[in-house]
C-alpha cells in the first residue's frame, strides 16, 4: 500500500512539471529582444510596440558598465567633472524621415530625466518627426559628425570656450540638439562673414521666418518649441547675438 502511495505522489508529480514545461514551451517570451538589447536606429513595427505597450518604451536607466564603455574618451573624456550618478540613460521611441517607428537613446542629466522622457513621449504621440536618436558616441564625439547627420543628442562634455572651469550646458547633460542639419548654429563675425554649423545646414540658415521649404524646421509654432519652453527650457533660436535653432538648455 505505501508503496504504491509513492508511487501515485511520484506521477502526479511528474504529469505536473510535464504540462509546466509544455506551458513554458508555448507561451511567449514577455520581454522580445529589441526591447532588452535597444539597438538605436531599429526600425520597430507597430504591432511590435502594441505588443509591449509603449510606456516601457520611454524609460530611463543608470549609467551600466557597458554604456560607460561606450561613452568613455568620447562624450565623457579624462577630464569630466559629472559624476556617472548625475546622468541617466533614456530609451525613447521616435518617428523618422518616413513617419517609421525607431528606437532612440539619450543620455541627460538625472535631473531633467522625467521632463524629457515627457516631451519626447507627446513628440512620438502627435507623429513628431526626428530623423535621427543615437549617442553622440556614435560619431566619436564629434559635433560636426552629429550635426551633418541631423543627430538628435545631449550630453558631450566639455568647458565652454576659453574657460577651465566653466562645463557647459551639453557638458552637464542639461542641453537637446534637435534635427540638428536643418536646425543649424548661426552667427555673424566681426568681418561680416559668417559661422554655420553643421556648415552643410548653409541652405538653412536664412530667412527662416518667411521660409516653408525647410524640413523639420524648429521656430515658435513648432510643438518641440513648445514643449520645450513649457518645460522650463530656453531656444537658442532666440538668442541675440547668435541663433542656434537646433538647441534647447535649462538651467537647475
Amino acid at each position: 500500500m505505501f508503496q504504491q502511495d509513492i508511487r501515485r505522489i511520484l506521477f502526479i508529480v511528474i504529469s505536473i512539471l510535464s504540462l509546466m514545461s509544455s506551458a513554458d514551451a508555448n507561451t511567449p517570451s514577455s520581454e522580445p529582444s529589441w526591447l532588452s538589447t535597444w539597438h538605436a536606429g531599429t526600425v520597430i513595427s507597430e504591432t511590435d510596440i502594441k505588443s509591449v505597450g509603449v510606456s516601457r518604451c520611454f524609460v530611463k536607466e543608470s549609467i551600466s558598465d557597458k554604456l560607460f564603455k561606450r561613452m568613455w574618451l568620447k562624450s565623457w573624456k579624462r577630464n569630466c567633472t559629472m559624476k556617472r550618478s548625475q546622468l541617466c540613460y533614456l530609451k525613447m521611441l521616435h518617428r523618422n524621415a518616413k513617419g517609421q517607428t525607431q528606437l532612440g537613446e539619450m543620455v541627460v542629466n538625472r535631473a531633467i530625466a522625467d521632463k524629457v522622457l515627457r516631451i519626447f513621449r507627446t513628440l512620438y504621440d502627435s507623429g513628431y518627426r526626428i530623423e535621427r536618436m543615437v549617442l553622440i558616441d556614435d560619431y566619436g564625439a564629434d559635433d560636426q559628425a552629429s550635426m551633418r547627420a541631423n543627430n538628435t543628442s545631449c550630453f558631450n562634455f566639455r568647458f565652454m570656450t576659453g574657460s577651465k572651469t566653466r562645463v557647459s550646458k551639453h557638458g552637464q547633460g542639461l542641453a537637446i540638439d534637435i534635427n540638428t542639419l536643418y536646425n543649424p548654429y548661426v552667427r555673424k563675425k566681426s568681418n561680416g562673414t559668417w559661422t554655420i554649423e553643421p556648415k552643410e545646414g548653409r541652405p538653412y540658415a536664412f530667412n527662416r521666418d518667411k521660409r516653408k521649404d525647410i524640413p523639420y524646421k524648429i521656430d515658435r509654432n513648432d510643438l518641440a518649441y513648445k514643449l520645450f519652453i513649457e518645460a522650463g527650457f530656453r531656444w537658442g533660436g532666440a538668442w541675440r547675438h547668435s541663433k542656434d535653432y537646433q538647441h534647447f538648455e535649462i538651467n537647475l
